[in-house]
């Protein structure tokens, strides 16, 4: 098979089938991975230029009623350090970063039963109102589709939801019994149908993935369409069941972040933290790959080091304005510009 033929397929078709996905994942070599990335750099500048898109994000709490496998702020883990920022903390957090010139914040935490629908409503409302021209993203887990309608029309413009994987067997042995596949597409196509703008996503090399899985990740997003995929290598936690799994890894990681790229060339595609922390240059080499969004933390400093998702969390000790600016340079000097806006989806 002609791997470097599949990518010039998918460079001009937008498509290949679950087969050809599994066998270019399977094959990806240095060189393979090369030819990629010039070609998924030229798809996302043709979309968005050289401009990579800040998003501002505010880790709210690290309470959660769930006990996913994988995360560190499972609700089984005795060690984890628990906490709440309430609405008045959130809004200095937008201050700091309004100021900064970030344009969108994201509210990111655990499935936490403390923050009832009304409470998140005011937030969101509080924040629309004292910032008009910014969007507004929630990642707080799976909602009905009720409490998705109410922070709609609250003011939120995004949801960012991942769907950790598209196959169902290895759904159920990441997650435990209560979650489910089923269940978590179910709250992505409620939000996409009442008007967000839809993130999903997945871990690369997490416990029992193969190439398949993956390519029926790419299968699944080929169908559902979102406006944004964040995804990252998985890293273990020291206090959780995989503690002693092996660490995804980041060639595989940039590797599917071209492959998307190259599907749906309008995604905003984040080069995530995780990249960050499995590699020193990780979110530099995600950009080079094709990804256009950057996230440093507007969380205050005191409550960083305890939403630990995972092990060795870069950035936890940065000022928002430390976090911003390191960013900003190094998305210079390798030829990009941070976008001061918005940054929304671009239509195909």
């Amino acid at each position: 098979m002609d791997y470097f033929a599949l990518i010039d397929k998918l460079y001009s078709t937008r498509c290949l089938d679950k087969y050809e996905f599994a066998e270019l994942i399977k094959n990806q070599t240095q060189y393979l991975s090369e030819y990629l990335f010039e070609k998924s750099r030229s798809k996302a500048y043709e979309y968005y230029g050289n401009n990579i898109y800040l998003r501002g994000l505010i880790e709210f709490t690290n309470y959660c009623k769930n006990d996913c496998l994988y995360c560190g702020i499972r609700r089984s883990n005795s060690k984890a350090q628990r906490y709440r920022l309430t609405k008045e903390e959130i809004l200095l957090c937008c201050h700091e970063g309004y100021g900064l010139g970030f344009r969108t914040f994201v509210l990111q935490g655990g499935e936490d039963m403390y923050f009832k629908d009304k409470i998140i409503e005011d937030i969101v409302y509080s924040i629309r109102s004292e910032y008009p021209d910014c969007a507004i993203t929630l990642s707080i887990g799976e909602k009905t589709k009720e409490s998705y309608q109410k922070y709609f029309d609250a003011g939120a413009d995004r949801y960012l939801l991942r769907h950790e994987t598209a196959n169902p067997a290895h759904y159920e042995k990441l997650h435990p019994p209560d979650l489910s596949l089923k269940k978590r597409k179910e709250c992505l196509y409620n939000l996409k149908e009442i008007g967000y703008q839809v993130g999903c996503g997945f871990m690369v090399g997490s416990p029992y993935q193969t190439a398949e899985n993956l390519a029926e990740d790419m299968m699944f997003i080929k169908e559902f369409e979102p406006h944004m995929v964040g995804i990252g290598p998985f890293i273990p936690h020291t206090d959780t069941p995989f503690h002693d799994r092996q660490q995804g890894t980041v060639d595989v990681t940039l590797f599917m972040i071209g492959l998307l790229r190259l599907m749906q060339p309008n995604l905003l595609l984040p080069a995530t933290t995780a990249l960050g922390t499995a590699d020193p240059l990780g979110r530099e080499k995600g950009i080079k790959a094709g990804a256009n969004v950057v996230m440093p933390n507007l969380s205050p400093i005191e409550v960083r080091k305890k939403y630990m998702l995972y092990d060795n969390k870069i950035c936890t000790g940065d000022e928002a304005a430390e976090c911003r600016f390191c960013l900003q340079r190094r998305v210079e000097s390798i030829g990009y510009r941070i976008a001061v806006d918005r940054g929304d989806c671009k239509k195909l």
